[in-house]
């Protein structure tokens, strides 16, 4: 997108508040300006910036980071950072939890399934809303991740947040939010999803409510697309499907607040304006959101069913070759066309810990329970799969070629184990007969030479 185009863009915004404009690709250089001028060209701090600028860089990773992983934005803004900052008051939000929090009156050892958490009738926002459900690794050495469930009921009116402790994944269910940030506007429905990076400022509002969703909280290494390997160049999530937020900003003089998350504290400091004041940037470190409509999905032709890695929309790496500290993998509508074949996922025990959200659906491997805006939780080395219903039907079906047809469901999956918050084990709907799921599964076994 072409800066002249970008400024169309953000001026029509700016006329009648409606859809925001993006910019295509996944850790793409971006360049965007919502005033003419606004962005230097050919360097990055001139001495003087246009409209009095100040001239701000925002750092992903370290300075010293390989090139094909350095992550950084340029930003033009009425005022420097060190502006929306001042003292800090630490405060308590009681139901956003970070690693490590193992509580010792809480069993994590089990398959666990949780029924939607109901909406709230109360005034809940972005950072007063999230429900933390499980913990993994330890947010102080910057490994693991969280798994929250956030309600939104009202917006955030001049009150700011930002994580120093994580990138969010954002995973919507039901109702329609819009995260403000300092390098543009993002909205965000069902069947999308939203990357959030670490450091970055943001209101969110609610567009239509009340609003539901997933969030997973990476502490590692940021999400990248995974290795295609063999499949080639195409398939999966392609990099054109992802959008960056064009630049749109506020100049704003009202009292307002920032949050802050920081080593799993929470703080609070007052400013005098809006920090969401970058006119112009570039770089490559930017949220971004995703049409997970979008995502090609790829699988047996012939016989077998295929690890369900081959559904791995993001990845954030370990440092341990193949090994995610996170992977967001996704099952959606899909052909099942594999001959002589158990079609549904196998029953399997792994060292990777699976949290599984449903968006909307049916989920082939639990036909019965697993709601949509309900999470299951399969810890490392727990052996789970599928229930009696869906063993004995995919057995005895007969096998053609079958739409697997309206079906959205999602996996957080980490290395760690996932441990349970007190609210998931005490508060959130947990159904206490989900392990009940495998009771009735029956022996076939007969010892007869030949007997299949």
């Amino acid at each position: 997108m072409t800066i002249q185009e970008n400024r169309k863009i953000v001026q029509q915004l700016a006329t009648n508040g409606t859809t925001p404009g993006y910019m295509p690709g996944f850790g793409n250089d971006y360049e965007t300006e919502a005033l003419p001028g606004a962005l230097p060209q050919g360097m990055n701090s001139p001495q003087k910036c246009e409209y009095g600028l100040y001239a701000e860089q925002l750092s992903g990773t370290a300075f010293t980071a390989p090139s094909h992983q350095n992550e950084r934005t340029w930003c033009y803004r009425i005022r420097p950072s060190v502006k929306h900052s001042n003292r800090y008051k630490k405060i308590d939000v009681p139901y956003w939890k970070s690693a490590p929090n193992v509580d010792p009156d809480v069993i994590s050892l089990g398959q666990y399934r949780w029924n939607p958490i109901d909406h709230s009738d109360k005034p809940l926002n972005w950072i007063t809303g999230m429900r933390t459900m499980t913990t993994a690794g330890d947010v102080n050495t910057q490994v693991g991740m969280a798994a929250h469930v956030y309600l939104v009921t009202e917006s955030m009116v001049d009150d700011y947040f930002y994580s120093a402790d994580s990138e969010l994944l954002v995973v919507p269910q039901d109702g329609r939010i819009r995260f403000h940030t300092e390098l543009g506007i993002i909205d965000l429905e069902p069947k999308e999803i939203a990357v959030i990076p670490r450091g970055l400022v943001y209101r969110v509002e609610l567009i239509q409510g009340p609003a539901r969703g997933f969030v997973c909280e990476n502490y590692g290494q940021k999400f990248e697309l995974p290795g295609r390997g063999p499949i080639g160049a195409n398939c999966l999530a392609n990099p054109r499907d992802f959008k960056a937020p064009v630049a749109a900003f506020e100049d704003r003089e009202v009292a307002s607040t920032i949050t802050i998350k920081w080593c799993g504290q929470f703080h609070v400091t007052e400013i005098d304006q809006s920090p969401l004041d970058v006119v112009a940037w570039h770089g490559n470190y930017a949220p971004v959101k995703y049409d997970l409509r979008t995502y090609c999905p790829v699988g047996a032709i012939l016989y077998d069913h295929p690890d369900p890695s081959i559904f791995t929309v993001l990845t954030a790496p370990s440092g341990q070759p193949g090994t995610a500290n996170i992977d967001f993998v996704l099952f959606r509508e899909r052909w099942m066309v594999a001959e002589d074949t158990f079609r549904p996922p196998w029953y399997h025990k792994n060292i990777m810990s699976e949290l599984m959200g449903n968006i909307y659906g049916v989920y082939d491997a639990k036909p019965e329970g697993f709601a949509p805006g309900g999470i299951s939780l399969h810890n490392m080395m727990l052996p789970h799969g599928p229930d009696k219903d869906a063993f004995e039907g995919a057995s005895n079906a007969k096998l053609q070629a079958e739409k697997l047809d309206n079906t959205m469901s999602f996996m957080f999956e980490t290395r760690f184990p996932q441990h349970l918050t007190d609210f998931a084990a005490n508060e959130a709907p947990l159904q206490d007969d989900y392990i009940d799921c495998w009771s009735d599964l029956k022996k076939h076994y007969d010892g007869s030479p030949g007997r299949k």
